[in-house]
């Protein structure tokens, strides 16, 4: 991603999602998510047709279905890593429950001044500024608050596709040493559309936004494994996705 440049992959991301259904709670504030959501999409053109669209709605009903579940398992920490503009902090903002956000520092600045001048009380959520290729996230996670011993739950949605295999490696290594019993780490691998035609003019538009694809081929079920994570296994439909959900091995 571009120094000083707030993500447009990010962007688009809250635009689409102003169309989904949502899971609903009885607690949060989904009205802030959503006016959040209408500021980010002002004129950001995307295609409800397009299998984007459909990709989006899985994995964003997959990551909300995940912090209801962990909620209910007793997790009182929530992570979300490349948090861009996701707002399931305040969607979901439940009292006892700590959210840290960890983005790059400039989606960070940008998503923080929108919800300044929107008047959207953000206190739910710890933000983290931290380019995953540059910091070590656990200590910055750490020296935010976060508490190793307690379980939680980690959310890094749409972001390994976008670090070299090492860096995704030594992420969820440093995930993994601050993950107590309990906790869980979810996440998206793959690239959306089933084509390689699709794949790659994907590959092309994201380029292009200054947001190269980089992790290629790598397996990303073997990194997190080397790293000491167990798979939790999955609907077939979330598998074919590229959805994964696992926890401490």
């Amino acid at each position: 991603m571009r120094e000083n440049v707030a993500s447009h992959t990010a962007q688009q991301v809250a635009a689409y999602r102003l169309s989904f259904d949502r899971p609903t709670a009885p607690f949060g504030d989904p009205a802030a998510d959503e006016s959040l959501a209408r500021d980010i999409a002002d004129g950001v053109a995307v295609d409800h047709d397009r299998p984007m669209a459909r990709y989006l709605r899985a994995r964003t009903a997959f990551f909300d279905r995940c912090v209801l579940r962990a909620f209910e398992r007793g997790a009182r920490q929530v992570v979300t890593i490349g948090a861009g503009y996701d707002a399931r902090a305040l969607r979901y903002a439940r009292p006892g429950v700590r959210w840290f956000e960890a983005d790059h520092p400039a989606t960070q600045r940008d998503k923080r001044a929108r919800l300044d001048r929107l008047g959207i009380d953000a206190t739910p959520i710890t933000f983290v500024p931290a380019d995953l290729t540059r910091h070590h996230l656990a200590t910055a996670l750490i020296e935010a608050g976060f508490a190793p011993a307690t379980p939680a739950l980690m959310l890094c949605e749409g972001v390994v596709v976008y670090l070299a295999p090492a860096v995704a490696a030594d992420l969820f290594a440093q995930l993994r040493a601050i993950a107590a019993p309990g906790t869980r780490l979810a996440l998206s691998r793959r690239i959306p559309g089933s084509g390689e035609r699709r794949r790659e003019d994907f590959a092309a538009r994201v380029a292009a936004l200054g947001e190269p694809l980089a992790i290629g081929d790598a397996d990303v079920p073997a990194l997190l494994a080397a790293a000491g994570w167990r798979a939790i296994e999955l609907s077939s439909r979330a598998s074919r996705v590229g959805l994964l959900l696992v926890e401490p091995d």
